[in-house]
């Protein structure tokens, strides 16, 4: 077989590509092959996303895990989060979740998880890429192929744990009788989060909840891809607004009048409602947004910084003992539900804030700093990252550095951070000030640098 790794985005925890040219039907059976022979005995759970290609995907994982020698365990269409809680539920040796979250509809993509329903860290990553790469030891024989079934109630599970959280109380939010426009993408999200919140006694209003997979809006929950959502809340007087990405593990809010939030709100809202019953660490990533450090100040508990990504974060806050941790892209991770970014647990949090008396989303949002956040992609140059980096330590004398995850500057209340994406063939620079014009400054530093 040629060799694919150079076409194919491969990160810590799985891989991703276009469906049809890198991501081909052959390359996912032997990647999900690769996986199953690094995992210990007992079946491995598949769920996916609502993307047209998923059926497609789905039987070549399959095909893959089985001829491995592991049963498949079929949830069908299930979010992120879902699959990683009957990863746990069910005693998995592992789980493949087929999502390629804020990626175009062309892509799809392959995430592994381990048998604790959690993202592979880099040395378990390593070894599946390695076998992957060599070939090797894949295939079992005819006499000891895997089975595959059906689970049908992985989505109940996952609303038992969000709704025994002991931070929620569900007579109260019941009480306080929301209504919710809920923006599905077209996906998963559009079945979890209307069913949970109708289980918190909330009027639900849908905006792209049959998950059909025709996306209707660019995927990243972003505030200029939420003008639909923004008029449904308006028009039908909904207490505020939830966007989903396609796998729903990320949430961003709408308020009242229709105003996104931004995205790093929804780990800030959902970190202030849970130190507010339970104090101890935080963790989050280099990108996100330093109110999270107020929110922290404000409770008298450390925040800790990862490099981004969901098993650095996991793996911190599991050597911390965090009481909540997520990044600044929508995600919140609450040990207590799972160790795993969550929409369905934001959009609870954030409806237990709006039980406060006279509470709203506005009124808690702009409780909170200010600051001026803007993010930026360009394609990545075929020069090595090395020299870029070292015309961006030029670039910034005088600020603080940190170099685990690309190069992240920061000074006062300033910081930019440039890095290389692991699921985009891009640069992502992410600034924040107190000041836009000053963020977008800092922004065109980086950018002449490179």
């Amino acid at each position: 077989m040629p060799d694919v790794t150079d076409s194919l985005m491969i990160g810590v925890a799985g891989v991703r590509g276009i469906v049809g040219a890198s991501l081909a039907p052959p390359v996912v059976a032997r990647f999900a092959a690769a996986f199953a022979r690094e995992c210990g005995a007992g079946p491995i759970v598949v769920g996916r996303d609502a993307r047209a290609s998923g059926p497609l995907i789905y039987h070549a994982v399959a095909a893959g895990l089985r001829g491995a020698g592991h049963e498949v365990v079929d949830l069908g269409l299930a979010t992120t989060p879902t699959t990683q809680v009957a990863v746990e539920q069910l005693g998995g040796a592992g789980g493949v979740i087929i999502t390629a979250s804020h990626n175009p509809a062309e892509w799809n993509a392959l995430k592994f998880l381990s048998a604790r329903g959690e993202f592979l860290g880099p040395a378990e990553g390593a070894a599946v890429r390695a076998r992957f790469e060599s070939d090797r030891d894949l295939w079992e024989g005819v006499d000891r192929l895997g089975g595959e079934r059906a689970e049908e109630h992985a989505l109940e599970w996952h609303l038992e744990r969000v709704l025994a959280l002991e931070v929620l109380d569900v007579e109260a939010v019941r009480k306080r009788a929301l209504t919710v426009a809920v923006d599905g993408c077209s996906s998963v999200g559009g079945l979890a989060v209307p069913r949970l919140l109708r289980a918190l006694g909330a009027t639900v209003v849908e905006l792209d909840c049959v998950p059909d997979g025709r996306f209707r809006r660019e995927l990243e929950p972003l505030p200029e891809h939420l003008a639909r959502l923004g008029r449904a809340v308006i028009e039908s007087g909904a207490d505020f607004g939830v966007a989903l990405d396609p796998d729903a593990d990320r949430a961003a809010f709408v308020d009242h009048r229709g105003q996104p939030l931004g995205e790093d709100y929804t780990l800030a809202l959902g970190a202030q409602v849970v130190l507010a019953s339970k104090t101890g660490p935080v963790v989050t990533n280099l990108s996100t947004s330093r109110i999270v450090d107020s929110v922290c100040a404000r409770a008298g508990v450390p925040l800790h910084r990862t490099p981004v990504g969901e098993a650095h974060v996991v793996a911190e806050m599991r050597a911390r003992g965090a009481v909540v941790g997520g990044e600044g892209n929508g995600g919140v991770i609450l040990p207590a539900a799972h160790y795993g970014r969550d929409g369905l647990v934001a959009v609870a949090l954030v409806a237990q804030a709006l039980t406060a008396p006279g509470a709203t989303l506005r009124a808690l949002a702009d409780a909170l700093p200010r600051y001026a956040m803007v993010k930026r992609k360009i394609a990545r140059p075929e020069e090595p990252w090395e020299r870029q980096a070292a015309r961006l330590h030029e670039g910034f004398r005088g600020y603080a550095v940190d170099d685990s995850d690309g190069l992240r500057f920061s000074r006062d209340e300033e910081w930019v951070h440039v890095r290389p994406s692991g699921t985009e063939p891009v640069l992502r620079l992410i600034a924040e000030s107190p000041d836009e014009a000053r963020t977008l400054a800092l922004l065109e530093r980086a950018r002449l640098a490179l």
